[in-house]
């Protein structure tokens, strides 16, 4: 006699908030209180820099101006060199400001935030470059491996997952440079690169800068 074997049930994201979301806030939630900040803000940015393989958590309450910096985490891997996303396949991890459209509870990475890449920009410079497959499917995840997305480990995701998931991913916004273009120009070889990759490391260093 066989035994069918039932399907791991999915788990939601309200399920990694009720479990794995209570350590996720005993770590996360001292940062938060040495800053003076409330949980969960109001809203959050993400600054990813390629070259120093750093990831910024700053954040913002609903009634104030100013940005404040809750802390660092390592990026444990992340794929390709300085310079954009191009096409499907090409192992780059896209620059610019983006936003989180999704969480995936079920990653295989274990969580995993999607990015809105191909943002109204990257679509825009395809097709007037005849690129019909910029790629798609950029996440910020666990474990540290990476094709293309920042990969952040494990107990890294599960803070920034349950934060995220705390305030809101609407109130999410991610700069992804190839360095921190608040300390030095860019460090991407220019004459590789696409004539309007400047005004992109223009509007990133702008965006940066409000948060120093």
């Amino acid at each position: 006699m066989s035994i069918a074997c039932s399907p791991k049930p999915e788990r939601t994201v309200a399920d990694v908030q009720a479990t794995i979301g209570v350590a996720a806030r005993e770590r996360l939630r001292p940062f938060f209180d040495a800053r003076e900040q409330p949980w969960p803000p109001a809203e959050i940015r993400l600054l990813a820099f390629k070259q120093e393989r750093q990831l910024e958590l700053w954040v913002r309450q609903a009634d104030r101006l100013q940005w404040v910096m809750i802390r660092r985490y390592p990026i444990l891997g992340a794929s390709g060199v300085a310079g954009p996303k191009l096409r499907e396949g090409d192992r780059q991890v896209p620059e610019g400001i983006y936003h989180i459209e999704g969480l995936n509870p079920n990653s295989s990475y274990h969580l995993s935030m999607k990015l809105d890449y191909p943002g109204a920009f990257d679509r825009e410079r395809a097709l007037a470059e005849a690129r019909l497959e910029p790629g798609t499917n950029i996440f910020v995840h666990g474990s540290d491996r990476s094709i293309g997305c920042l990969a952040m480990g494990d107990p890294a995701i599960e803070e920034l997952f349950v934060l995220v998931a705390d305030s809101g991913y609407q109130n999410v916004t991610v700069a992804i440079a190839p360095n921190d273009l608040r300390r030095q120009p860019a460090v991407t070889r220019m004459q590789d690169q696409p004539q309007w990759l400047p005004s992109v490391y223009e509007s990133l260093k702008k965006f940066m800068d409000q948060t120093q």
